[in-house]
C-alpha cells in the first residue's frame, strides 16, 4: 500500500502539501490502475504492478488528521505495515525534486506523519519525503506548505517523477533497500 498525504479539495490542488497526491496521480497513470474512488474516508486506485496487488491510497481527512484513514490497516491481519506501507510526503529540508527514502524514522516536524504515526503507534514503516524547498524566513511554515510552488519548483518536482515512478515499482517488487538506493541517488 502506498499513501500519498495531502488535502482534499480544489483550493489544495496545487500546493507543496499534496506533492504526495501529484506523485500518486502519476504512479495511478504509470501503472494503468485508473481513476482514484472514495472509499469511506480515503480516495482508493487499486490493481496489479507486475505480480504485486497495489492499493494508492489519498487519505481525505486532510493532512493533520491523516492517520485516521490508515487507522483500520492496524486490524488487517496479513497486512505487515513495517513492510507493506509507504507514505509519501512533502518536505521543507529537502530541494525542490530531492528525495529521501527511508525504511523508518521520525515525523521530523510533519503533521500528517505525526498522525499516522499516532494512529498507527509505529514510526516503523517506509517514507518518501519529496522536497518542495525551504520557506523564506518571514513567511509562516503553513501558508508555505499550502501555497502552490514556483514554476521552477514545480518543474524540479514533477520531473523526478518518473525515476520516482521506478523507484517504487523497485520496492514493489524487491524491497526497502533496492528502492532506497533508486530513489536517493
Amino acid at each position: 500500500m502506498i499513501a500519498g498525504l495531502g488535502n482534499p479539495g480544489p483550493e489544495y490542488e496545487g500546493t507543496r502539501h499534496n506533492v504526495g497526491w501529484w506523485l500518486l496521480d502519476e504512479l495511478s497513470a504509470a501503472w494503468g490502475l485508473g481513476r482514484f474512488k472514495r472509499e469511506s474516508n480515503a480516495g482508493i486506485a487499486s490493481g496489479r504492478v507486475g505480480p504485486v496487488v497495489v492499493r494508492l491510497v489519498k487519505p481525505l481527512t486532510y493532512m493533520n488528521r491523516s492517520g485516521a484513514a490508515l487507522g483500520p490497516l492496524r486490524r488487517m491481519n496479513a497486512f505487515d505495515i513495517a513492510q507493506d506501507l509507504l507514505v509519501i510526503v512533502d518536505d521543507v529540508a529537502l530541494e525542490p525534486g530531492r528525495a529521501r527514502f527511508r525504511p523508518t524514522g521520525s515525523a521530523g516536524g510533519h503533521n500528517g506523519l505525526r498522525s499516522v504515526e499516532s494512529v498507527l503507534g509505529t514510526q516503523t514503516y517506509a517514507r518518501l519525503r519529496i522536497g518542495v524547498g525551504a520557506k523564506p524566513p518571514a513567511v509562516d511554515l503553513a501558508d508555505w506548505v499550502l501555497s502552490s510552488p514556483s514554476k521552477p519548483d514545480r518543474e524540479a518536482i514533477r520531473e523526478r517523477f518518473p525515476d520516482l515512478v521506478d523507484c517504487l515499482r523497485s520496492w514493489l517488487e524487491q524491497g526497502i533497500e533496492p528502492a532506497m538506493n533508486s530513489c536517493n541517488t
